[in-house]
């Protein structure tokens, strides 16, 4: 290898971070606009506005408004499953679940982001309803595990089927994060702590809290 074959992944990294770096730029404008004005109300040439570029390059990035839409909720939604996997097995779903909610206290803009769009894409032609169809589908599964694998090994007391257990859950933190977020003088973790103890019929619930 000569030294010039070797200088080149180096002198292509730079374009490379450049267009990253945009394309980070792009989604956090995205995301001020959907969270401001919906999906519908916010446009392409608005973002571009704020961040001083033409609608050309943005375009370059995101073909289509639709297309950006999807990056910013994937950038909203990057509290990693696995994490979530892993912290269920070594200690179990509630704890799992406080977990997340609390990395989520310091996430309020993104929440809202998602809650917005999570409302807007109730309607079947919106760019965004196969996501969140498809989110739901994930997260629910990732529960079911978790809660099937607790009740396995006696960490909870509901035996009710794993699944049902595991929609009730998810649509409980939906609801309680919502109204945390309409007044976030609410107290959502001891909330999802006492709906937690309800739902598993485990009184340790609090103990656990990370």
């Amino acid at each position: 290898m000569t030294e010039k074959t070797a200088a080149r992944p180096a002198t292509r990294r730079g374009p490379y971070a450049k267009s990253a770096q945009r394309r980070a730029e792009i989604v956090a404008s995205a995301t001020a606009v959907f969270a401001a004005r919906g999906y519908r109300g916010g446009s392409l040439r608005e973002i571009a506005k704020q961040l001083d570029l033409s609608l050309t390059s943005v375009v370059h990035h995101f073909p289509s408004k639709s297309a950006l839409l999807v990056a910013v909720l994937e950038n909203a939604d990057s509290a990693s499953i696995d994490s979530f996997e892993a912290d269920s097995r070594g200690k179990g779903v509630a704890y799992a679940v406080l977990r997340y909610v609390r990395r989520n206290l310091e996430r309020q803009e993104m929440l809202r982001l998602l809650a917005l769009m999570a409302a807007e894409a109730s309607a079947p032609d919106h760019p965004a309803h196969e996501w969140f169809r498809d989110r739901y589908e994930r997260v629910v599964t990732a529960f079911t595990t978790a809660v099937r694998r607790d009740q396995e090994l006696g960490r909870i007391a509901n035996r009710r089927h794993p699944e049902l257990i595991a929609a009730a859950l998810v649509a409980m933190w939906d609801g309680l994060q919502l109204q945390w977020l309409i007044d976030p003088r609410r107290d959502l973790l001891t909330g999802m702590s006492a709906g937690l103890e309800d739902l598993l019929g485990d009184p340790a619930v609090g103990d656990r809290r990370p």
